[in-house]
């Protein structure tokens, strides 16, 4: 991992030298780049009947995980692809290898692109919260994503299917908002340890039924089926740990983490997370 300074203050934290590793040793460092990692709007599925699956799956599986580490050190913006790809580690598909070939070019145009956090100015932590409600075409289960920024930049990010299936979009976003209560607790007793400011951590979310839910402790129709554990979110907001409020869909950062976007959402919320050269 390479750490740079600029000049006023900012700390720049990039892998440029193990994508073009990566990229040598896929033999794509002459490869045409791609905008997005995945195709926008794309649904991956498992296998098909005479689709033709990998007669050896180690090169496959060995992409993965070597995609999935910088997923999760300073490239949020390739997670979700991760997230959907790493479901197919079992048995993979010509296809499902052409997909992460296809994050390689992603990264082949990107490579310069590393977490950026600012210089001067209050070290404010906020985080994002959204789903994709019934998202994946197999089990029709949601996909959560969200982010928890820091300095201008991503410090904690997740992109994953829901365990169970979410009866409507309300709840889809509730079960979401509260894996990021979950995390935005731990970032909170973190902050503590380091002596940064630990007070009420604010999560941004795009659904004003599930901000309802989260805000208000009323049990009605639409609502008693919700597992209990979910309702977490209300129990930490009335304490005073954290508070939700609405931000609109066109400025949801976690957007990107929920599913395949076209390339000026992607982008726009790429630099939301801090993700820049």
């Amino acid at each position: 991992m390479e750490i740079s300074r600029g000049e006023n203050g900012e700390v720049k934290l990039s892998q440029r030298r193990y994508i073009e590793e990566l990229l040598q040793r896929h033999q794509l460092a002459d490869a045409k780049p791609r905008s997005t990692p995945l195709p926008p709007g794309s649904k991956v599925l498992p296998a098909g009947d005479g689709e033709m699956e990998l007669v050896d799956s180690t090169k496959y599986r060995t992409l993965i995980g070597e995609l999935n580490y910088l997923a999760t050190s300073t490239r949020p913006d390739i997670a979700q692809a991760m997230s959907v790809l790493a479901r197919f580690m079992g048995k993979p598909s010509k296809t499902h290898m052409g997909l992460a070939m296809g994050v390689l070019r992603y990264l082949a145009g990107t490579k310069e692109l590393g977490l950026r956090f600012g210089g001067a100015g209050e070290l404010k932590l906020e985080g994002y919260s959204d789903s994709d409600w019934a998202g994946d075409p197999v089990t029709r289960r949601s996909t959560t994503g969200y982010v928890f920024l820091l300095g201008g930049a991503a410090i904690s990010w997740n992109s994953q299917l829901q365990r169970t299936v979410a009866a409507s979009s309300v709840e889809a976003e509730y079960q979401a908002t509260a894996a990021a209560v979950r995390e935005a607790l731990w970032l909170r007793k973190l902050a503590g340890d380091f002596d940064l400011c630990s007070d009420t951590i604010g999560i941004w979310m795009d659904s004003q039924g599930a901000l309802s839910l989260g805000n208000n402790p009323i049990t009605s129709v639409r609502s008693k089926h919700i597992d209990v554990q979910h309702h977490l979110v209300r129990e930490r907001v009335a304490r005073g740990e954290v508070a939700v409020s609405y931000c609109s869909t066109e400025d949801m950062v976690a957007d990107i983490l929920t599913k395949a976007l076209g390339e000026i959402k992607f982008k726009k919320f790429r630099n939301g997370m801090g993700v820049m050269a």
